[in-house]
């Protein structure tokens, strides 16, 4: 499958598409305010040793100290010793007798800084890479609990034998499950020389200073996006498309000769109308070209996707057009799982078909179409209710999450109470606290559409309320409430 990549990039945004065949598969969007400091390697100063709390406060550039726990200090296990005992053993040594102030210190932040609180640090390193993890102080190889248990072994010697004796450990990610050698090698190349970089940082520079900045989006997209299928990788920033160049040409040079500058007039995005695109990803409806649609709804526990026929009534008899209708959506939810990047529990109502052969046709169209997801996918086949439930790997935010809030006036329900129930619930306020208060008068302040009811079609109901309080009820619209919002005021 051929793809191009195409990256937007302004000072506060970086985005990137992914494209194939003309219709986009994937959206990536990184906000320069919101990157965060993990994974940052930096060569720190012991600012302070608190005994009482076994912890450093670390001088690493920032506005805050960061904060070093014992139990955070690393040191490599002895021959024959396991990870967890020689953790054990160092936390039993006092922080005091570990580190001391005035020291330099190479530390890493594993946890960004929130609120009053400072980065929290640890002194053993790692650099990720897209399918292993490099631990240079260290000579294990581990490997991901998520990997099936007969692959582990295998994997872990092919890694052992590719890594040589250069020492270093690697931790083999979940996505290397199906990795050739050469991609394998590859990664360690990579993650070889990041970190012989930050060694030579470290003995140049003087503390506080950063040594190594955790990958942005740009970098990323040549480290885990580009591949044999990738034909052209296009930048719409001058400046980006040098420093990508620079970096390809040290760490992916294979990359580098599909970089291209994008100098046209029309903004990059619109070649392929890809904001369009994200406005109806943000979207609950996704229409098909047969006249069928899906409806598409995220919750906290699980997404569910509903499709329908809608107005497609082109084949020659019905179940004809319930195959074809649910074919089309197999498609096109997989596209939208990787476009939304929606992750977890899915579980996709497909119009029922009666069919053994038509349900086995969709089912292998849908696997087929979830086999080019760079994420790790599984699904199940038709369940007794006739749904197909699947999972897919949480790598980030969805798309949504991103870029959305919840509505200030629904409150992320998706509907608000009509005008009319929400002038009964008036009526009802009233009633109480009339019963409790004596004022001159009641002043409801409502939205425009409320109000309005009060006056036409409720307003005999109101002055029968007036009159059995035996209070004046006086009304006011206020246009920046929501319909849900009202205030009744004693006056």
């Amino acid at each position: 499958m051929q793809q191009d990549i195409l990256i937007n990039w302004s000072p506060q945004e970086t985005r990137v598409a992914i494209v194939e065949h003309n219709a986009v598969q994937e959206l990536h969007v990184e906000r320069t305010l919101e990157r965060g400091l993990v994974g940052n390697v930096y060569l720190g100063k012991v600012a302070r040793v608190l005994p009482g709390m076994q912890s450093a406060f670390i001088d690493i550039g920032l506005e805050r100290a960061a904060f070093l726990h014992v139990a955070d200090v690393w040191h490599p296990p002895a021959e024959g010793e396991t990870i967890s005992a020689a953790r054990t053993a160092q936390a039993l040594i006092p922080i005091e007798r570990q580190v001391f102030e005035g020291q330099a210190l190479m530390v890493q932040v594993i946890k960004d800084p929130m609120g009053t609180k400072g980065a929290r640090l640890s002194t053993q390193i790692s650099i990720a890479g897209r399918m292993l993890v490099f631990l240079p102080q260290d000579d294990h190889i581990g490997v991901s609990q998520k990997i099936p248990l007969a692959q582990r072994e295998e994997l872990r010697q092919r890694v052992q034998a590719l890594a040589g004796s250069e020492g270093g450990g690697f931790i083999l990610r979940t996505n290397a499950e199906e990795a050739q050698d050469a991609e394998l090698a590859e990664d360690i190349a990579y993650l070889r020389k990041a970190w012989a970089r930050i060694k030579s940082a470290s003995v140049k520079l003087a503390p506080p200073s950063a040594l190594h900045q955790d990958l942005n989006l740009l970098q990323r997209v040549l480290r885990d996006l580009v591949g044999e299928a990738t034909q052209t990788i296009r930048v719409d920033s001058r400046e980006q498309f040098e420093a990508l160049q620079a970096f390809g040409a040290e760490f992916m040079p294979q990359a580098v000769k599909k970089l291209q500058h994008y100098k046209g007039e029309r903004p990059i995005f619109d070649l392929f109308a890809i904001d369009e695109e994200i406005a109806k990803a943000l979207g609950r409806r996704v229409d098909l070209k047969s006249g069928g649609y899906l409806i598409i709804d995220q919750t906290e526990a699980l997404t569910t996707v509903d499709v329908n026929t809608g107005g497609f009534v082109g084949a020659r008899n019905f179940d004809d057009t319930i195959f074809k209708t649910n074919l089309e959506a197999a498609q096109a939810l997989a596209r939208q799982l990787r476009l939304r990047n929606l992750g977890g529990i899915i579980v996709a109502d497909f119009i029922d078909m009666a069919r053994a052969d038509h349900r086995d046709a969709v089912l292998a169209e849908f696997k087929k179409q979830l086999a080019r997801d760079r994420v790790k996918t599984m699904a199940g086949g038709f369940s007794q209710l006739g749904l197909v439930e699947m999972t897919r790997k949480r790598t980030r935010e969805s798309l949504a999450h991103m870029l959305c809030e919840p509505c200030p006036v629904c409150e992320g329900k998706g509907i608000v109470k009509t005008a009319r129930s929400v002038v009964y619930d008036i009526f009802r306020e009233i009633l109480r606290e009339a019963r409790q208060f004596n004022p001159q008068e009641f002043r409801i302040v409502a939205a425009p559409r409320v109000i309005e009811l009060f006056l036409d079609e409720e307003s005999q109901h109101l002055a029968g309320l007036s009159e059995f309080i035996g209070k004046p009820v006086s009304l006011q619209t206020e246009s920046a409430m929501g319909q849900e919002q009202y205030d009744i005021v004693l006056m």
